[in-house]
């Protein structure tokens, strides 16, 4: 069974006229979700975390930048990328609360699989900024949860959104119970991400050009990435499930199809049965172009009911 968290707060988090990062591209995600063949996923809405969960991986002046900052009118710039409005803070927090109820889902067998439809995104959130559209490190949230209060040994995350996950690489770099996986295109914001960064053995980067497609993608994860999360045996594969490596995405360059979301998909579900007892989590980061956005998260959320 794979259970879906999402929240109409989300919706909520106004970034802005012309900002990529809008309301309208988790409204395609749940127009997409809303079909015949999506019928037996159970719904659910996504909790708020809490300052205890946040302040796991966050710094506690950035949880107060975010949370107890008023934004009462108009818009709070962060960054030149990064807007809060009025409706924010409640948005990030049913974000990051949808991945800690997602976490306790699959341990306590209620779901095997579960997608998090949420906004905004989460992997560039450092310990104390928010950065590239995120505001707190969603899936980061999530994955420390299950090490502090599950008392997992061995958590992965897999990151095959095409900008590096570099707030997620920044939290646990220095934490071996946590493998960090990423393919993303290089050179590219947030200009991190090299092969040389390694962490404690525990950071594995594989870095795409301009251009590549399937291909490379498969490569990149045929040879390099999956085998490490192998090698890693997870009790727990959390997945930042970010589509802006389509061909038809308006800020990158790689040339991927949703058939390569499937195919990529479909092996982090063979992962997660060989090594995790199923258990595996995805949490939405981006994907800016609607209809593609739409058909990947599609393709992807097929493969985890499967």
């Amino acid at each position: 069974m794979l259970r879906l968290y999402t929240h109409p707060a989300c919706l909520r988090h106004d970034t802005g006229p012309g900002h990529p990062e809008s309301p309208a591209r988790l409204s395609a995600v749940l127009r997409a979700l809303d079909h015949d063949r999506f019928a037996a996923l159970d719904r659910v809405e996504a909790p708020r975390a809490t300052r205890e969960q946040l302040l796991r991986v966050h710094r506690s002046a950035h949880v107060a930048n975010i949370l107890d900052t008023a934004v009462t009118d108009g818009s709070r710039r962060l960054d030149e990328d990064t807007v809060m409005s009025p409706g924010s803070a409640e948005a990030a927090l049913r974000a990051a609360g949808a991945a800690v109820a997602a976490v306790d889902a699959v341990l306590a067998g209620e779901a095997l699989h579960a997608f998090c439809a949420v906004r905004p995104p989460g992997h560039h959130a450092t310990p104390d900024r928010a950065m590239g559209f995120c505001l707190f490190d969603n899936v980061a949230v999530g994955a420390a949860h299950a090490l502090a209060v599950h008392g997992l040994k061995r958590v992965a995350i897999a990151d095959f959104d095409v900008h590096h996950g570099n707030g997620t690489q920044a939290i646990f770099e220095r934490e071996p119970r946590v493998l960090f996986l990423s393919s993303h295109q290089s050179p590219l914001y947030p200009e991190t991400g090299r092969e040389d960064e390694r962490g404690v053995g525990n950071v594995v980067n594989g870095c795409l050009s301009a251009g590549d497609g399937s291909y490379a993608f498969r490569e990149t994860w045929d040879g390099l990435l999956l085998p490490r999360l192998h090698a890693f045996k997870p009790q727990l594969v959390m997945v930042s499930a970010g589509f802006d490596a389509h061909r038809d995405d308006p800020l990158a360059d790689l040339q991927l199809a949703a058939e390569d979301y499937a195919w990529l998909t479909a092996k982090l579900v063979d992962l997660a049965r060989s090594h995790a007892g199923n258990r595996l989590v995805s949490t939405l980061e981006g994907g800016y172009d609607l209809q593609a956005l739409a058909a990947c998260t599609a393709a992807h959320v097929t493969e985890l009911m499967d």
